[in-house]
Formats: C-alpha cells, sequence, structure tokens
C-alpha cells in the first residue's frame, strides 16, 4: 500500500524516464482510487463534510469552516472538487511552499471574500482552533487573543488584516503563525484514509 504522502514524496523525486512511467501509473492509481470513492468524478460538499467528521452534532463553526476550506478547494466554483482540483489540493497540503500553504489559510480565513481579515473573522479562526484542539491549557481569553494578533500583525492600524500583513505577520513570529496557520489535520484524510494499491 502507497500513501498518498509517499505518493507525493516519490512525486518528487522523479527524475528519468522510468521514473515519468512510474509517475504516469501512480497518477492512474490515484485516479482510480478517486473514483472509487467518487463515483460521480466530483466530490460533493456534503461528501467533504462528511469525509471530516462533520454531521447534525457539529457546532455552526465546524460546518462553516469544511465549508470554506472546500471552497478553497473548488478553485472553478462549480460547487465540487474535480480530480484535478482535488490533486492540487493533496499537493498543496502535502509538498506546497509556507508561503502557499499561508495564503491558502487566508483563503479560507477570509469568509467574505473581501482580500481582508476583519475582527469576526479572526474570532471564528481563534473559537474553532481552540474546539479543534479542546486544549483545557488555553487561558486566554478570545477577545485578548483576538487583540494580540491585530496589535502584532495589522501594522496600518486599520483593523483588517489585509494578505500581506498575514503572510508577513506569521512568518515573523512563531505564536501568530501558530495562531494563524492552518490547521492541516482535516488533510490526514487524504493521508490515512485512502491508500493506493501497488
Amino acid at each position: 500500500m502507497l500513501s498518498f504522502k509517499h505518493f507525493w514524496i516519490t512525486m518528487g523525486q522523479t527524475q528519468g524516464a522510468t521514473d515519468k512511467e512510474v509517475t504516469l501509473q501512480n497518477i492512474q492509481e490515484l485516479y482510480r482510487k478517486f473514483a472509487s470513492e467518487c463515483p460521480s468524478g466530483n466530490l460533493h460538499l456534503h461528501e467533504f463534510k462528511r469525509i471530516f467528521g462533520i454531521n447534525s452534532t457539529s457546532t455552526e463553526e465546524e460546518s462553516a469552516y469544511m465549508e470554506n476550506v472546500f471552497r478553497s478547494f473548488d478553485t472553478n466554483k462549480d460547487g465540487n472538487i474535480d480530480f484535478m482540483e482535488y490533486v492540487a489540493a493533496v499537493h498543496l497540503v502535502l509538498r506546497g511552499k509556507l508561503e502557499d500553504k499561508l495564503k491558502w489559510s487566508f483563503k479560507v480565513y477570509d469568509k467574505d471574500g473581501n482580500g481582508c481579515l476583519d475582527r469576526q473573522e479572526v474570532r471564528h479562526i481563534i473559537i474553532y482552533k481552540i474546539k479543534q484542539h479542546n486544549d483545557p491549557a488555553i487561558t486566554e481569553n478570545i477577545d485578548d487573543i483576538c487583540d494580540k494578533i491585530f496589535h502584532l500583525v495589522d501594522k496600518n492600524k486599520d483593523s483588517q488584516i489585509s494578505l500581506e500583513e498575514f503572510i508577513e505577520g506569521a512568518e515573523k513570529d512563531p505564536w501568530v503563525m501558530d495562531q494563524l496557520k492552518l490547521d492541516i489535520g482535516p488533510c490526514d484524510w487524504f493521508i490515512e484514509h485512502l491508500k493506493l494499491d501497488r
């Protein structure tokens, strides 16, 4: 069995003609597995939510968060994730550069798509992360965390965080990075739950 993580490592190490044939074979296997999991050829929002454990008992924040992740993968905005979008998502999650992952995080968090994060959007990030980690050691108030992020990241003090401020703040401060970088835990599904047959 070949995991998606191993698949992408192999993809990154291909060099010769023989390796290119192996890459083609791996892509065919990936497509075959995708087609068996998504017989319609598309991954729909309700399937995506089910895969990541979002159900009737999930909170509104968790559901909205997954909808934003789905939206970020659905690059042609047709309401489905097709195979090419799926491959691009797997590649970003497993092999993307830090800056690309931060841009993706920003896109997921920017719920209204206006190119800036306001306090409400930042609060949603914090609330979701706290619920995901379920960490009793987190003693800071959500508003205090939000204030601290804005103090460190909002350079022009306009009460909005632009993409540039988001990336710069995350790259300069490990605490900010921890608060703002999208958890790729949901993408464990790509690695652990779908396997490629050798």
